[in-house]
């Protein structure tokens, strides 16, 4: 396990020092345009997969974002773990007009666009969309008021967990968008001595 610097992006309040949140990225939903808010089942037949990642979770409380995808999920792995209310500031980055369209779609319609925000998302907008620096300050705020009293599960999406990498690695966007965070894999974020520090990342138990 590796353990990167924490970021300064925003000031710790109210958070347990020494609480880990456990990122378990949500079940397949195999589409290939661009999801954020819209609301695609996972699908979750690899049950041995779940059960693998239900043993290798802490008994800790769960929570998810209000996405069927993630609910669904957290749902197959609760077991006897209490359950929070889910939180829609846990949501996937909307892409806006860009949502269910392929990267091929777009790139043909607005080239110079596209390639912009693949290179660096953090303050491109699709059209009535987000940017990567919106989502990040949502997801910041949800955490700030979730984690209070200790280790938490939070069952969520690609872009949401890349924020919270962010948040502990510092350094660029870019650079930590070439971070793989598969489906059903686990990221696990401490906090502590004030700052996020980086104790697991795309784990597949």
């Amino acid at each position: 396990m590796s353990r990167a610097m924490a970021c300064a992006s925003g000031t710790p309040v109210s958070r347990a020092s020494g609480a880990t949140v456990w990122w378990v990225r949500h079940g397949p939903t195999h589409r290939k345009e661009m999801v954020g808010w819209s609301d695609v089942p996972a699908d979750l037949s690899d049950t041995q997969a779940l059960a693998r990642l239900d043993a290798f979770l802490p008994q800790a409380p769960v929570v998810s974002s209000d996405l069927a995808r993630a609910r669904a999920t957290a749902d197959a792995i609760q077991g006897a773990r209490p359950r929070l209310a889910h939180v829609q500031a846990l949501r996937e980055i909307n892409f806006g007009a860009w949502e269910l369209r392929s990267a091929e779609a777009l790139y043909e319609e607005d080239p110079d666009t596209i390639t912009a925000y693949w290179d660096d998302p953090s303050d491109i907008r699709p059209p009535g969309g987000e940017s990567f620096t919106d989502l990040a300050a949502r997801v910041n705020g949800a955490v700030d008021t979730l984690v209070g009293s200790g280790d938490l599960i939070v069952v969520a999406h690609f872009g949401v967990i890349l924020t919270q990498l962010h948040r502990a690695r510092g350094g660029s966007v870019k650079a930590v968008m070439a971070q793989r965070v598969e489906n059903l894999s686990v990221t696990a974020l401490r906090f502590d001595d004030g700052a996020w520090h980086e104790e697991l990342s795309n784990h597949r138990p």
